[in-house]
């Protein structure tokens, strides 16, 4: 859904053309004193959160405004639009749902984009796809400012716990000015050079992720069919050569049909969408990450779009229960 911040952004935009044109960017010397920050959603809420806890001076906005106050209340500050967050801040970190979200926020009316200039950094830690990511530096860098994307691998807990993984690409002297700032937020950070790498792994390792899932969620059925305990399958699961934390997390919780969101369904699908698009672009088949996506679209149609992607698992339950009354 097009935000209020949506403007016509041609996506045939030249940014070759419009870079060429670009006044030359400044770099930040210094660490950032003032830090910006978009989206104050499942993820963004408690990484804005760490910031504070560190003593960073924070100015946030959300669209729902409701969003921001426990951390205005915790002494962070708020601006009405991206644009505002932007001019008042050295550096602005941008967490979004969705692609064109990322891209409204940034390149829309009133968006971030306007309120950047030389000597300015803005952070993008969305999951989008490498064109929107592209798309989003070219506007930042046409002003002066300089650009990074940073999407994270890690969910809502990892986000609180500041256990994040950040997979940056874009200017590496804004990556070593805001280095510290995603220490505060994440365990480990990656620079993979150009703009559009981030994007590609964070893209890759959520597909391999939401394929796990869905072969994991048919394992503990199968296993239930047969009769086989399923707490004790998850147990030998999270011993074995296959062992991930996902498993003995998620494990108990949908052996009881519970989905407390971490990572909500509609963005694993998202993701996965995205991936199938990376992969075609370049040829790859990728038949098992197509298959998990059919999978993550029948969930959603059971209106388990904003439960935890684990809920994937009741995909299989109702064609389980279709073949049996057949």
């Amino acid at each position: 859904m097009c935000s209020t911040f949506c403007s016509s952004i041609p996506r045939h935009l030249n940014l070759t053309s419009m870079m060429i044109m670009k006044p030359r960017a400044q770099a930040i010397t210094e660490p950032p004193s003032r830090v910006g920050f978009l989206g104050i959603g499942i993820m963004g809420s408690p990484m804005a959160h760490n910031l504070l806890k560190a003593g960073i001076d924070v100015t946030i906005w959300n669209r729902t405004k409701s969003k921001c106050d426990p951390l205005i209340s915790l002494g962070a500050k708020y601006k009405p639009s991206p644009e505002e967050v932007a001019a008042s801040c050295d550096v602005t970190f941008a967490m979004l749902a969705d692609p064109q979200s990322a891209l409204d926020v940034a390149c829309g009316k009133h968006g971030a984009v306007n309120g950047m200039d030389s000597g300015k950094g803005y952070v993008d830690v969305s999951t989008v796809d490498g064109d929107t990511s592209k798309l989003i530096s070219g506007h930042i860098k046409s002003t002066g400012a300089l650009f990074l994307e940073a999407p994270v691998s890690g969910s809502k807990k990892p986000a609180e716990d500041g256990q994040l993984i950040f997979l940056t690409a874009g200017d590496k002297h804004l990556y070593d000015t805001v280095a510290s700032l995603l220490d505060i937020m994440g365990k480990s950070k990656f620079y993979l050079g150009n703009v559009g790498n981030g994007a590609a792994m964070k893209l890759v390792v959520n597909m391999i992720m939401g394929s796990m899932m869905a072969s994991f969620s048919e394992g503990l059925l199968l296993g239930e069919k047969v009769g086989l305990d399923p707490d004790v399958l998850v147990q030998v699961v999270s011993q074995g050569a296959i062992s991930a934390p996902m498993y003995s997390i998620k494990g108990p919780s949908m052996i009881q049909s519970l989905y407390p969101t971490a990572f909500p369904l509609k963005h694993q699908q998202k993701d996965l969408r995205l991936a199938l698009g990376l992969a075609e672009s370049v040829s790859q088949p990728t038949p098992i990450a197509a298959a998990a996506n059919e999978l993550y679209k029948v969930a959603k149609s059971h209106g388990l779009s904003d439960q935890d992607f684990s809920a994937v698992i009741e995909a299989l339950k109702s064609k389980f229960q279709h073949s049996e009354t057949k």
